[in-house]
């Protein structure tokens, strides 16, 4: 069955063709023009990725109390900003609230498709990885790995896909150090080096919300990071 992807675009004529070149790749899409219609639809079904505007109507930062909102709803949901809003402090904000990706609307569309296959196929690979054990565990860390699941001393940490796989990447070879390039690639996305330092603060303070004292993730200062035991 093909995925199903959800647009939340105010303005008609591009979610249109967000959508007929998203259909023409095999994706089933449907179109929200504002926060509450999708927030209902979302409550009734939830897409296998939802790509979102910033601005919705009258809402200029709907869509990033949207996105607060849908992950809260479901924590391991693919997400991804497409915006006209390219300032730094745009893209910081849509990242902390849980994106998993943040794109301008200058992109192509055949990069703006080859960044959703790549979430899709992320969480596809997650669950379908055949050459490891379906659980990894390093110390108070328990990962998943089949349904997305990470626990740290028993208690449940709700991270992003790429939030997952970037934890996945460190806690597996414990002590070794890991570029942001590496870790991009385990992530299986196209991101920028500040984008994913965004990424490990965030993950960092989900963990020290639970556990003050988590220290797990250190810096390597200039070389990227490690998971340390």
């Amino acid at each position: 069955m093909s995925a199903t992807i959800a647009i939340v675009e105010d303005e008609r004529a591009i979610a249109e063709n967000y959508r007929d070149a998203l259909r023409r790749s095999g994706y089933r899409v449907d179109l929200h023009s504002s926060r509450p219609e999708a927030l209902a639809a979302f409550r009734q079904r939830l897409p296998d990725l939802a790509v979102i505007d910033i601005g919705l109507g009258a809402e200029v930062e709907g869509g990033f109390e949207l996105c607060r909102e849908l992950r809260a709803m479901a924590p391991s949901l693919p997400i991804l900003f497409l915006t006209a809003r390219d300032s730094e402090l745009d893209i910081i904000s849509g990242l902390r609230l849980g994106a998993d990706d943040y794109l301008t609307k200058d992109i192509s569309l055949p990069h703006m498709q080859a960044r959703i296959n790549a979430l899709l196929r992320r969480v596809s690979v997650l669950r379908d990885q055949s050459d490891e054990a379906e659980t990894l565990t390093q110390g108070k860390l328990e990962l998943d790995i089949s349904r997305l699941h990470c626990h740290w001393g028993g208690e449940r940490v709700d991270l992003t896909v790429t939030e997952f796989w970037i934890v996945h990447a460190l806690a597996k070879r414990p002590g070794h150090v890991k570029s942001r390039s590496q870790l991009m690639e385990a992530a299986r996305v196209v991101l920028d080096d500040n984008t994913i330092t965004s990424h490990v603060k965030r993950i960092r303070r989900k963990f020290q919300a639970l556990d003050a004292d988590f220290n797990a993730i250190t810096t390597a200062y200039g070389m990227g990071y490690r998971w340390q035991v």
